[in-house]
Formats: structure tokens, sequence, C-alpha cells
């Protein structure tokens, strides 16, 4: 294989099939280095019937049950499971009248158990789109069960957690099963190809990074009295730590996972600061700026928010020695001229162009395209490690947020912290009383 020749499976292990297309743009008429393209697959191929079954019935599993029937053909839904009945109602009731859903009585199960209820129905693909506290046992049950599995990121609010990910996804290798995580822009075309650019190159020796994620208030649901504890918290998970890992781990793992992806490098240690000035329930911050730091000397400055009234951006962005790239579809020389965007055709008007942004896929459809594909023509991906150790890097920019101190990948490594309840109970839960952390004074606590 030549230094230019790079397939999609080399960037992110996806099977490809048909094409898509991209132009460059000259300054000033001089000849301008081109790059392979790369193909994609717009549907999955054909084949015995893929039987799905969805753990955990919120919008986003929802959603991703729907991506997955979307994927291709003889695709099926036959079970579902969730804590509340009253959320496993609400999915069943979107899911009605589908000819590829097949959900009976019996195949519907609720309580903390209903993972292990669904993985054990008789599915040959498990999605996994909890609250992630519970993705690490779920993953783990799925594999040693033999079925693939696509889950959503991230997948670990602490340390143990995300080690026990990496362990199963080992495991799911060796039985040859393949693990596709929601990271989407690892599955979104003009980010493909951006990527493909930079690993040939475009933009020489890669020197810095920024990655944003800055938004407004994010949902949340004040307990009310006929609720325990326990189920206030879950029902208002994104806003309690032990439950999403914070908004650094279950939302800015995103544009994180991209510089990792771009880089080809995790970070050594971080140095963060955050706090709390607006949120109005739960226990964590509402803003995060974190120095990530690589062996190489790269830095990564990471920031979130989630502030009403605030600048916005939801970004990524690298600098190379010989130009620069905002990751998603264009790439700059070093005086800011745009040497290179993505573009494909507009498929509803000929002759017209979309936005260099834009594909005419759907990443959350193109993940399970590329899922599916792997399965059918038994070429697995795995994608357990990348979001395991960019979820890693998350967590360690929150702990180093929290404390106040450095922190390390490798302390990651070996690190004990185990968050959440001793016991997976709906009932009273002291878990509820707590506060946000003081940095230089708090430490991260292990189970309550």
């Amino acid at each position: 294989m030549s230094e230019t020749e790079l397939t999609r499976r080399d960037l992110f292990g996806a099977a490809v099939a048909a094409g898509a297309g991209m132009f460059l743009v000259g300054c000033g008429g001089e000849k301008k280095k081109t790059f392979p393209k790369l193909t994609f697959n717009d549907a999955a191929p054909d084949g015995p019937v893929l039987k799905a079954g969805l753990v955990g019935c919120g919008g986003r599993g929802t959603g991703a049950a729907q991506n997955f029937l979307k994927a291709g053909p003889n695709l099926q839904l036959t079970a579902i499971g969730d804590l509340f009945q009253d959320q496993l109602d609400k999915c069943r009731r979107r899911m009605e009248g589908r000819e590829d859903t097949k959900l009976t009585d019996e195949t519907c199960f609720v309580g903390f158990d209903a993972y292990k209820k669904v993985v054990d129905s008789g599915v040959d693909v498990v999605i996994l789109a909890t609250p992630p506290y519970f993705r690490p046992a779920h993953f783990e049950y799925a594999v040693d069960a033999k079925k693939h599995v696509f889950m959503e990121k991230p997948v670990a609010v602490d340390p143990v957690g995300a080690r026990q990910i990496l362990a199963a996804g080992e495991k799911a290798k060796a039985y040859n099963l393949s693990v596709v995580a929601g990271t989407q822009r690892r599955h979104q075309r003009p980010y493909i190809e951006n990527a493909n650019h930079v690993k040939n190159g475009a933009i020489g020796q890669i020197v810095a990074a920024r990655s944003y994620w800055c938004q407004g208030q994010l949902w949340y649901k004040p307990k009310v009295k006929e609720w325990s504890d326990m189920e206030a918290m879950i029902r208002d998970w994104v806003n309690w730590t032990w439950l999403s890992g914070d908004h650094i781990v279950e939302q800015h793992v995103h544009n994180i996972d991209v510089i990792h992806w771009f880089t080809g490098m995790y970070p050594v240690k971080a140095a963060g600061y955050g706090g709390r000035m607006r949120r109005v329930t739960g226990d964590q911050y509402d803003f995060f700026s974190v120095d990530y730091a690589f062996e190489n000397g790269l830095h990564n400055a990471s920031y979130c928010r989630q502030i009403d009234g605030c600048w916005n951006s939801v970004s990524e962005y690298i600098e190379g020695t010989e130009g620069s790239t905002n990751c998603r579809g264009t790439i700059y020389d070093l005086k800011g001229n745009v040497v290179w965007q993505y573009q494909e055709d507009d498929p509803q008007e000929a002759g017209k162009k979309l936005d260099p942004e834009k594909s005419k896929m759907d990443p959350y459809v193109q993940e399970h395209i590329d899922l599916v594909t792997a399965i059918r023509t038994n070429q697995p991906i795995n994608e357990a490690e990348s979001v395991a150790k960019s979820t890693l890097t998350a967590i360690m920019g929150r702990i180093s947020a929290y404390t106040g101190a450095e922190t390390t990948f490798d302390q990651m490594m070996s690190s004990d912290l185990k968050l959440g309840p001793a016991e997976l109970v709906l009932g009273s839960s002291p878990l509820i009383q707590g506060q946000p952390p003081v940095p230089g004074r708090s430490k991260e606590t292990k189970t309550a």
C-alpha cells in the first residue's frame, strides 16, 4: 500500500462500498495534492434476519432502535427493556404498527434486571442506551452471551467501569463480535474524509488542538413526591455524576474523541477546573476547562458548558505545521485560505452541492449500517477500546477539575474509584444529598 492509500477500515474499522464525492479549492491556480477517495455504504447488505433487543427505552434508545431498523433489509426489533414501565410503554407506542417490530408482552421487560432478559430473549444484536452508569455491566453481560452490540456513549462514569468495558471489548474480539459505539462523528462522512486527509499529511505535523461543547442548559426533572430518591435521580440522570459522569463525560466525550481519532493518540495527563453557576438539580458542574497534555508535547484545550445566554460552540479544531482543519469537512492553509472541502451532490436538486459539513446520510443511521455490514460480511469491527479510552480521558478531566489536582491517565488505569450505590433498589438513597465538589478540598466519593 502506498503512503497516500488509506481505507476507511484503517480510519475506524468499518466495511465500505458505495462512493462519495469531494473537491479541492486551489489558491492562485496552483496544483494541489489530491488524496484517494473513500467509499461508503448507503445501506447494509441483505442477509438472514438479525433480531435486535433494546435496553433503555428513552428518547435516545427508541431513536437508536429506529436507526437500526433503517440500516438495511431483514432487520427486526424483537425485545425491549427498561427500569420504568411508563418509559417502556412509550417506546412500544412509538414502534407500534411497524412490520419490522415484533414485540409482545412476553418480550417486554421492566426492572433493574431487564437487560438480562432482553439479552437472553434470542436476539442477535443488543442496543444499550441506558444512563452510562449501567453500561459496563450491561455490555459485559451481552458480550458473555456472545451478542453483537451497539452501545451509546459514554460507556462508563468511573475508572473501574471504563476498564470493565476495555476487558469486555477484548473478549468481544476473541468471540468475533462486532461492537459499535455512539460516537457519530466516526461514522459521519465529512469527518471521515477529513480524517483521511489529515492522516495523509494534509496539514503536516499536528501541533495543537481545541475541542468545545458549549451550549445552553440541558433538561432536568425536579423530584416529585411520588418518586423515591433513587427513582428521582435516575429520571433526572443527566444531572447526577454517578449516573452520567457529568457533562464533560456524557456529552463532551464526542469532541474529545475526535481529537484522539485525528491525532491517533491519547493524553497522558489533565489539569482542569470547573464549577457550578446555575444548575438547578443534581450534584454536577455546569462548566469545565481542561488542558489535556500528550506525551509528544501536543495539548488539547478542552471546553464545555451548559449555561443559557452564553456564547456557544460544538466543534473541534486541529492546527498543523502546514495548515489547519475544523475536522468536519474543511482544511485551511497557514494563511487561513480554504484548500479542501468535503462535498456531496444534493440528492434533492440536480447540480447543487450540499453544505461541506453535511451528508445525505444521517450518521445515527450510518453507525448501524456499518454495524450490520460488519456482521453480515463477517468482517468484525470493534470500537470498545476507542470509546472506553475517550470516556476515561473525559473522566480524567472531570476528576482534575473536581479535585484541583493534575491527574494522569496512568492513575485512571489503576484507580479503584467506583461511583454509585452499593445496591440497585428503588427507595431512599444518601446519594441524593450529594453536593458539587469543591476543588482543593473534595475527593470523588466511592460507592455509597
